[in-house]
């Protein structure tokens, strides 16, 4: 099935954000879009219909980001890279 890379994305967005009312809508044309069924009445449309890299590319950016994990090397590595005036 074509919507799993899709389907994925959206579970990470609900991890990441902590809102379990993000649902992915795949048309009959193999577009999706992204909601948001958190408020009472008709579901909230997010983004326009989007092919399915442009879709996952969205949900990736959308709502807030895990911080990226460094290790003591990395850090390190970080300090050697910035220029010493």
């Amino acid at each position: 099935m074509r919507s799993t890379r899709a389907t994925s994305a959206v579970e990470r967005l609900k991890e990441r954000s902590g809102n379990d009312a993000y649902a992915m809508v795949r048309t009959a044309d193999e577009s999706f879009y992204l909601v948001d069924n958190s408020g009472e009445g008709a579901p909230v449309v997010l983004c326009e219909r989007l092919q399915l890299d442009e879709f996952v590319t969205f949900v990736k950016a959308y709502g807030p980001q895990k911080p990226r994990r460094q290790t003591k090397s990395d850090i390190a590595f970080e300090k050697q890279l910035v220029k010493k005036s």
